[in-house]
């Protein structure tokens, strides 16, 4: 009887050592943030939160599209360390109150060098040392940046540049401002800003060590914002420093330091992001090697970095039209890149984060109710209007689509109704209705690809209404829907340019890319190849018919991945090139998976893998292309796991292949799917045990758990 209480003692320590272990992964270890900040990856290596207003990060450079995040992994120095940041963008904007520490004395080029070998970056924490001996950490809460100094003496100096900021253009950055030392700990202050888009924020800045002088430089030319020096003496050589943001007020700043962040303890904060991190990284388990689990855990990391919730602790924030208002459950969020993240990284955030989509939703209503129509590229809750479409409309579709009711279905179908009937800065409904398509004589640029976006928006229209028993509203939508075939050209098999006359672009050029910005034409960051693809997302079996059947749809497909241009017949974003298919950038991300439609699927599961392989790395440059606020990333995700929304509008994935031998997907309410596939193809798909027929496999499916099964 003794040996069998000891032989159960003994299991139970067994479990309780595998509980534990359980317990303490650390999903974190597998992340390296500077995956993307070399190159065109353009994230940032700075410390930050999952959905997190703030992201105090190194700046090398203040201008210029390879500055968008400030910070380029080879450049060689540092200007200072800026509070707020955007990953993975293609245009400059935030990069708000730059500290520099430095110790001998300077009033001007304050720049400095660095060691790269002590340059280090993890989830919630970044750390570098200067040339001139100061070590420099920085961690975060969601409103709130931690910046900790440790200098070589104790006699110290911080340079405050609150003219600083992250701009595209020479224009001067700040409009307006307003600062004033309140004591010498403390330095509060707001800024209106105009880059991307004009905006205003407000801060409040404080030391644990009183200054002892504070000197403020001269403004040079058109600048209207402060730049300080201050003196301090240091107890222990540290000096740190914390600055809190609010989009409302001062006040509402003070309230966010506060509320988030009332001691000064560094080491506890970088504790309490590294647990908030694991705890969304934990979300998905794989079974893979080191390098793959860097990319993938990356990539996790890169897609929960936004959108950020700007709202202050007390669900205050300032909206659209200027105002200040209260968002429900305290969650406004902005840095929404939607042309980009409607496709992948949106469907996938209602599987890994659902606690947060209604919020989302919320948000882009509310966004509707201050501009007159749905957001379609917004910072700090600013829209810039740029890209094309309005993407928000396949993201509430989506989100309906799937169960969540947590907004007003109908107040959404009418924000949708009049974001594609009233014009606005980013559409002339009127030519688009009068045409059936966008004559490229009647506007500036993008007319193909607007037309093609426009198609899919109104898809998306047609279906909520359709849900909702709209009928008359979704017939109008479906048949905006295919204004696509207008702009079909059966010599070429390609969307092309038309004029108002019904005549074709000529010449024609289907590999030549366009852009507004390099290169104006019909397409929009790509060329007719690319962009032929669009409306597949919709209606595959339109664009077969448009081709001549499966077989001729078959044939395209094959063409446009190894049909080779010219070195000049590329757009900057046209990185990750397998003949037309451009990985780098977002038009191209479902071509791939289009081959499970066609009669070579297992084409499509081998060039998948190649894309996957061949266009990611756990190397600074290590992203093929913008990330785009974790839209690549998001690809890489959905790869792993075996399927992709080619539709990211209706809650079903197309399966691809699944490029590990096991994943588990941590779903709500303690439900897992686990993902097993054994080889490097499959002939068979099993959920729970039984077969599915199809090639998809929907979000009911997926949230409901079991074991999906590639044999």
């Amino acid at each position: 009887m003794q040996k069998l209480s000891i032989l159960f003692f003994l299991l139970f320590l067994s479990l309780e050592s595998c509980s534990s272990k359980e317990e303490s992964k650390d999903f974190t270890q597998f992340v390296n943030p500077f995956i993307g900040t070399d190159g065109t990856g353009h994230t940032f290596p700075g410390a930050c939160l999952p959905f997190g207003m703030v992201q105090p990060s190194p700046d090398n450079v203040d201008i210029g599209w390879d500055y968008t995040s400030g910070y380029q992994y080879k450049n060689p120095e540092i200007l200072g360390f800026s509070q707020t940041h955007l990953s993975g963008t293609g245009i400059n904007d935030l990069g708000d109150v730059l500290l520099l520490p430095f110790v001998e004395n300077k009033t001007e080029s304050f720049k400095t060098g660095y060691n790269k070998k002590t340059e280090k970056a993890s989830p919630g924490l970044y750390s570098v040392t200067l040339n001139d001996s100061i070590k420099v950490n920085l961690t975060a809460t969601e409103r709130v940046a931690f910046n900790q100094f440790i200098y070589p003496t104790n006699k110290a100096k911080l340079l405050i540049d609150i003219q600083h900021g992250l701009r595209f253009l020479t224009d001067s950055l700040v409009l307006d401002s307003k600062v004033s030392i309140e004591s010498n700990t403390t330095i509060s202050g707001y800024c209106h800003n105009k880059n991307w888009v004009q905006r205003k924020y407000f801060f409040t800045l404080t030391f644990d060590t009183p200054f002892s002088n504070a000197i403020e430089l001269p403004k040079k030319t058109k600048e209207k914002a402060p730049r300080y020096i201050l003196d301090f003496v240091l107890k222990n050589k540290t000096l740190q420093a914390k600055i809190a943001f609010s989009t409302v007020s001062i006040e509402g700043a003070k309230n966010n330091l506060k509320t988030e962040l009332p001691h000064w303890d560094f080491e506890q904060t970088v504790a309490n992001a590294k647990a908030k991190w694991n705890s969304y990284l934990a979300k998905i388990e794989i079974e893979a090697p080191q390098k793959q689990k860097e990319i993938f855990y990356t990539s996790l990391y890169h897609l929960f970095t936004q959108p950020s919730n700007i709202a202050d602790v007390d669900g205050k924030y300032r909206g659209a039209d200027d105002k200040i208002a209260t968002a429900p459950n305290g969650e406004y969020y902005s840095t929404l890149s939607l042309w980009d993240t409607y496709r992948a990284a949106n469907p996938l955030y209602t599987i890994l984060v659902p606690e947060r989509v209604n919020g989302f939703i919320n948000t882009m209503l509310l966004h509707h109710k201050a501009a007159g129509y749905l957001p379609i590229w917004t910072v700090w809750g600013q829209e810039n209007n740029c890209m094309i479409g309005n993407h928000a409309i396949p993201i509430i579709t989506d989100a309906y689509s799937k169960g969540f009711k947590d907004f007003d279905a109908n107040e959404a179908l009418q924000a949708m109704i009049e974001t594609t009937t009233k014009n606005h800065p980013n559409n002339d409904w009127t030519l688009y209705s009068k045409y059936g398509y966008y004559p490229f004589d009647k506007i500036d640029n993008e007319s193909v690809s607007r037309t093609l976006e426009s198609g899919y928006d109104d898809y998306c229209v047609a279906l909520l209404a359709e849900k909702l028993g709209r009928k008359t509203v979704a017939k109008t939508y479906y048949k905006r829907a295919s204004y696509y075939k207008n702009i079909f050209d059966k010599e070429t098999g390609l969307m092309r340019g038309k004029d108002s006359q019904g005549h074709w672009r000529t010449p024609f050029d289907p590999l030549k890319p366009t852009s507004p910005m390099n290169n104006p034409g019909d397409y929009t960051e790509a060329n007719a190849w690319q962009y032929s693809w669009a409306s597949t997302q919709h209606d595959i079996t339109g664009v077969t018919n448009l081709l001549g059947g499966k077989e001729q749809f078959t044939k395209q497909l094959n063409t446009f991945f190894t049909l080779n241009g010219e070195k000049d017949n590329r757009h900057l974003g046209q990185e990750g090139m397998i003949g037309q298919y451009a990985h780098g950038n977002e038009p191209s991300h479902h071509i791939s998976y289009l081959y499970a439609y066609s009669n070579e699927p297992e084409k499509g599961k081998k060039l998948i893998t190649q894309i996957y392989n061949q266009f990611y790395n756990n190397t600074p440059n290590g992203i093929t292309g913008n990330d785009d606020c974790g839209q690549m990333s998001a690809w890489y995700i959905f790869t792993t796991l075996g399927f992709y929304p080619v539709n990211p509008a209706t809650g079903a994935f197309v399966f691809g292949m699944p490029q590990v031998k096991k994943a588990t997907i941590h779903l709500a309410e303690n439900i897992t799917l686990s993902i097993i596939c054994n080889g490097k193809s499959y002939k068979k798909i099993t959920l729970n045990g039984t077969k599915i027929n199809g090639i998809e496999i929907n979000y009911k499916q997926i949230m409901q758990g079991g074991e999906l099964k590639f044999e």
